[in-house]
Parts: structure tokens; C-alpha cells; sequence
């Protein structure tokens, strides 16, 4: 079985990004920032998401972000699934804080249950079968839509597919873009690049 240990997100000012995230969401080594000039335009096909345990956390971590520099995607609300919403970092990053309940269920704390990793991808079942191959189990699968990898139980990132259509959709961007995805995946899958062109680093290199 394989899992995700962090992610380096590739900034234009690395100072700055480290700041950002450390006022944002002090997730301490799980999300990790490298200065790279890589040329990138539009949505660059992944969202990170935290998920917490009720709305108080949600809004705190949201609040955080928004004055640390944070742009507003989709405003924090109440849905179907839960409470939520998305907002870009200023590296370009898309972050999403949510909760699955819609009402308080103890004191309020800024405490991350899980960080989630959503690759938006051209084609799910082929990615899906990719990353079998390469040691992720499947935990959920919705055909064609959507599959979430149930990892190592030390995995400190969850990874999923969805359509890039769908994602971009869901996170209130328009899906076109080119060039870097600007984001590398550290975990003990071993290194390569996946269909959608998402590089995995070895987490000891």
C-alpha cells in the first residue's frame, strides 16, 4: 500500500508562501513550498482540501487565509453535504475548508482532521487502474466520476480523482489551463509522473 507523506507546492517567492501557510493553517511539514519560475496560466488541476469537524473551524481557518492574503472562491455556506468553501492561495494554490456537520460539536479549535489531495484528471478510470498499479488501494469508487485511494494508515495526505471539469466546477474556477501543475507529490510510491502529468517524488529523496 502507498500514501502521500507532503506536498511541495511551487511558489515565485518561497518567504512568502512559507508565511502564508504557516498563518493560514500551520500544517507544519505537510505542505512544503520551493521558489520555481515555471510558466503557468488558469487552473492547474488539483485542490487541497482540510477537512475539520465543525463549522467554528471552518471559519476560523477561512478567516486566517482571507486576511493572510487569500483570495475568496466560494464563499463559506451551508449545503446539502455539510459547510464550506474555497478560497486561492496568493501562490495560485485552490484551497477548500469544509465539514461534513452543519452545527457546533464542541469548542472551537482550528484542529485539521485530514488533508485531502483531488487530482482533476482526463480520464478517471484510466488514472484510477494507474494508481493501482502503483500500490493505492481503492477505498470509495463512483465509476467514471470519482475515486478516493484509501492510502497507508500513516499517510498524512488522502488522494482522489475527479473529473478536471468537475473539479475545476467544484471549486468555483474555470477548468482551462496550461503548462506546470506546479505542485510535487512526496510519499514511498517511489518517483514518476502520472497520465495527467503530476510528478511523485520519493519522500526520503
Amino acid at each position: 500500500m502507498a500514501g502521500i507523506d507532503f506536498v511541495t507546492l511551487e511558489v515565485p517567492d518561497a518567504a512568502a508562501a512559507e508565511a502564508f501557510y504557516k498563518t493560514a493553517f500551520d500544517l507544519d511539514d505537510i505542505v512544503r513550498v520551493r521558489e520555481s519560475g515555471e510558466p503557468t496560466t488558469g487552473f492547474r488541476g488539483f485542490t487541497l482540501s482540510l477537512v475539520v469537524s465543525q463549522p467554528s473551524s471552518v471559519d476560523s481557518l477561512v478567516g486566517t487565509a482571507l486576511e493572510a492574503g487569500a483570495t475568496p472562491l466560494k464563499p463559506v455556506s451551508k449545503s446539502f453535504w455539510g459547510y464550506g468553501g474555497s478560497l486561492q492561495a496568493p501562490d495560485g494554490a485552490i484551497w477548500k475548508v469544509a465539514t461534513s456537520s452543519k452545527k457546533e460539536t464542541g469548542p472551537a479549535t482550528r484542529k485539521v482532521d485530514d488533508v485531502a489531495l483531488l487530482l482533476g484528471v482526463a480520464d478517471v478510470k484510466a488514472t484510477k487502474q494507474f494508481y493501482v498499479d502503483h500500490g493505492f488501494p481503492v477505498g470509495k469508487s463512483f465509476g467514471s466520476k470519482y475515486v478516493e485511494f484509501a492510502g497507508t494508515p500513516g499517510s498524512r495526505v488522502k488522494l482522489g480523482l475527479y473529473g478536471r471539469r468537475a473539479l475545476a466546477k467544484d471549486a468555483g474556477v474555470a477548468p482551462d489551463g496550461t503548462g506546470s501543475h506546479r505542485i510535487v507529490i512526496g510519499g514511498d510510491a517511489g518517483s514518476f509522473t502520472d497520465p495527467d502529468g503530476f510528478a511523485w517524488q520519493a519522500a526520503s529523496a
